[in-house]
Parts: C-alpha cells; sequence; structure tokens
C-alpha cells in the first residue's frame, strides 16, 4: 500500500488506516478476540499500518486488544490512541488535567505493550483546561521519550491555532465523508496552512455509504446509531438517495459504493489519511481495495455536482454529543 505523510510532521503511514473501535464498542457486541485478533494482523498483513483505538473504546478492552495483536511487529506500525475523559468512560465527562493525561499515557502504555505512543489524541476540547496547558503536557511526554506526536479530535479552528503554537499538532481526527462534509468551510484550510495531517474517522457513514443499510435496517440495542439522529427510519429513509447515488457512480467505475467513498477522500488532498473501522475481512479487503481507485478531476467533478444537490437529513449526533464538539 502507498503511505502518506501526516502534515510536515514526518510521520508517514499507509494511505489507509484502520480505526478499531468498533471491535470493541459501539456498534453492539463486541467481535470474538480471536477473530478480532486475525483481523488487525491481516489488516498489517495487506499494508495497514496505522491502527487506531482509545482508552474509552471498551473502555480500555481495545487497547488491550491492540497491544496482543500488534506485539509481534510493534516496531512496523503506527498507533494512535487518546485521551481526555474522566475514568475512560465517555458518560463520565471530560478531564484534559495534566495529572489525567498523566495517568492515562502510563496505563495505555502498559495496555498496548509498548514503551511509546506514536500519537497521541486529545479526544474531544475540554472547555474547562486551557488548550496551552494540554499541548504543554504531551509536549513534556514528547520530551520525556513515551509520547511522539500530538493530535486533537473535533477541534475547531481557534484550539488547533493555540494548540499548535505551544506544540505542533501532527494531526487532527475528525469526522469527514461525502456525506459531511462541514470540515472543507474552515478546517482543511487551517490545516493546510499550518501543515497538519487529516484523519477522518467514519469515513463510510458509519456504514450508511456502504449500500448495506436501509430504512428497515434494525440496530442491536447496544449500537449506538439507535441514538443518532441521522439513523433514524425516517432519516435513513430520505438519505436513500445519497447511497443509491453512490452505488450509480461505484458501478461505472467497477467500484463499490464504498470504495467509491473513500476514494473520493484519498482524492481530496495528499495529506488526509481515512480510518475506516470494520469487523469483518471481506470488508477490510473491500476498504483497503479503495487505495486503487485511481479518481481523476473529470470523476471528482460528477460526484462533486452530483452529491451538491442531494440535502442530507439528520444530525450526525444527538444533543448531549453535540455539546462536546468544540467551535
Amino acid at each position: 500500500m502507498q503511505k502518506r505523510i501526516l502534515g510536515k510532521s514526518g510521520l508517514e503511514v499507509s494511505a489507509l488506516g484502520l480505526g478499531c473501535m468498533g471491535l470493541s464498542f459501539g456498534y453492539g457486541p463486541a467481535t470474538d478476540k480471536k477473530d478480532a485478533v486475525d483481523l488487525i494482523r491481516t489488516a498489517y498483513e495487506k499494508g495497514v499500518n496505522f491502527f487506531d483505538t482509545a482508552e474509552v473504546y471498551g473502555p480500555y478492552t481495545n487497547e488491550e486488544l491492540l497491544g496482543e495483536a500488534l506485539e509481534p511487529f510493534r516496531k512496523d506500525v503506527i498507533i494512535a490512541t487518546k485521551f481526555g475523559f474522566i475514568t475512560g468512560k465517555t458518560t463520565s465527562g471530560l478531564d484534559s488535567t495534566a495529572k489525567n493525561i498523566r495517568a492515562v499515557a502510563e496505563a495505555s502504555l502498559k495496555r498496548l505493550r509498548t514503551d511509546v505512543i506514536d500519537l497521541f489524541y486529545q479526544h474531544r476540547v475540554d472547555p474547562n483546561v486551557p488548550i496551552e496547558e494540554v499541548a504543554g503536557t504531551v509536549k513534556e511526554l514528547i520530551k520525556e521519550g513515551k509520547v511522539k506526536h500530538f493530535g486533537l479530535s473535533e477541534a475547531g479552528v481557534k484550539t488547533i491555532r493555540k494548540a499548535h503554537a505551544v506544540q505542533p499538532v501532527t494531526a487532527l481526527q475528525s469526522e469527514y465523508s461525502i456525506w459531511w462534509r462541514e470540515p472543507e468551510q474552515e478546517i482543511l484550510p487551517v490545516l493546510e496552512e499550518l501543515g497538519i495531517g487529516f484523519v477522518p474517522f467514519s469515513p463510510l457513514g458509519r456504514g450508511f455509504l456502504t449500500g448495506k443499510i436501509d430504512a428497515n435496517t434494525t440496530f442491536d440495542k447496544t449500537d449506538f446509531r439507535n441514538n443518532v439522529p441521522r439513523f433514524s427510519e425516517e432519516n435513513r429513509k430520505a438519505n436513500q438517495a445519497l447511497v443509491d447515488l453512490l452505488g450509480k457512480m461505484a458501478k461505472d467505475r467497477n467500484a463499490t459504493p464504498a470504495q467509491i467513498a473513500l476514494a473520493w477522500l484519498l482524492a481530496q488532498k495528499p495529506w488526509i489519511v481515512p480510518i475506516p473501522g470494520t469487523t469483518k475481512l471481506h470488508r477490510l479487503e473491500e476498504n483497503i481495495g479503495s487505495t486503487d481507485v485511481v479518481l481523476g478531476a473529470a470523476d471528482l467533478k460528477e460526484i462533486n455536482a452530483a452529491f451538491s444537490r442531494i440535502n442530507v437529513q439528520g444530525s450526525r449526533y444527538n444533543e448531549e454529543t453535540q455539546k462536546m464538539i468544540d467551535r
């Protein structure tokens, strides 16, 4: 697989990473451990060297899973994890105090079976702790050799600039896809200006852009999409036009909807590295195949023109979660 460099940081990663959250958390029951280890190792064998996790995925079990799965080839992979919640639970509130950042770093190092965290993201911006202090704490961890790179997630432009002035930000991780293009307005120009890489999560619209979800789909009771307005039955029905269009464009290009969605992202900027997640080997192979799909200027113009005529229905988060998004 081709490699990409996240901004001006020099951090080289595979053009496509693997988002590992869904193996342990968020989309229903956790994947069988052996199957999950096999999937992660298969991703590595097929050229993926960039793996994304967080202490809250489980909590803790996802980091432990990656630690075990990647231990045999730890020196050949880049592991990203995150800090920023109280007791590792998204429902407990935010905590980006220096004490908590350091505690999370030490615990994550043990769970990941490593002596350094390649990329350490602030999971959500904490309004109670100045971002300069957060960046300063991570800067100290970098000097101590416990962390290599600093990242932010779902941060706004003001926060990005303030943090970057204290400790260069290697990457921003936020949602971005054909059906969520808000980052194009302010975020992407600032990242380009500052030389910061972009790591889009949910590049397949939490599964919707694969074409395998429709208005009749039933989610497991523990699946967080049950609480996402965009995934209400009514909105799924309304948004089906987008998936139908993606399917048509994929068929015309001898690809799948997921591959077109990922190829579109890869074509936006050379410093964008999507991290689609999956629990299935055939989906992993399909996603990796997107790196061989080349969309030219004419393709992108056609896709953008077609999608601009579709108004996506539903918010991407519920009200409570939306409050944690930095502006």
